[in-house]
């Protein structure tokens, strides 16, 4: 032990910088961070599916296309905003702010809020197989067409040939 400690410490002094970076990259390996999950996408709803079977229509028509299927994901679903009644009032240090959802009745005597606008679906992304999805025209042409469609950019769309 004693023939091991002198020589240690010139390998130590000559490599200390070394050392550190590695005592602290173990160090930050270990530290918890802030782990980010990936996007779950929303189960698919009506719309949706009415979006693929229009795309499907439409992408049909292209040359060189042939048949197809579509598959959208969504991040986010279809949204409904509804008119609001707000009332504020200020009571010496106190600041109350209310919201009340304005709402019909219909001739059923149903009641439901007063909508003010639907927000269509956010999607994920979207990946089309087609017959003619080898050829670059093809692919340029769909990915073009989906891009206008549904607002994704283009890398979140991939076009694959059928089978």
């Amino acid at each position: 032990m004693d023939k091991l400690i002198p020589n240690i410490l010139p390998l130590i002094n000559r490599y200390k910088y070394v050392l550190i970076v590695i005592f602290a990259g173990l160090l930050l390996m270990l530290l918890p961070g802030k782990q980010e999950t990936p996007a779950a996408s929303v189960p698919i709803t009506e719309n949706t599916r009415n979006m693929e079977d229009q795309l499907e229509e439409i992408l049909s028509k292209i040359y060189g296309v042939g048949r197809v299927e579509v598959l959208l994901t969504q991040a986010q679903g279809e949204r409904t905003i509804y008119v609001c009644d707000e009332h504020s009032s200020l009571s010496g240090d106190s600041d109350s702010h209310q919201a009340d959802t304005v709402i019909i009745t219909d001739e059923y005597r149903a009641q439901k809020g007063l909508v003010s606008q639907v927000l269509p679906p956010v999607y994920l992304g979207a990946v089309i197989v087609c017959q003619g999805g080898d050829q670059p025209s093809v692919k340029l042409a769909v990915v073009e067409a989906v891009c206008d469609a549904t607002g994704l950019s283009a890398d979140k769309i991939t076009v694959l040939k059928m089978k």
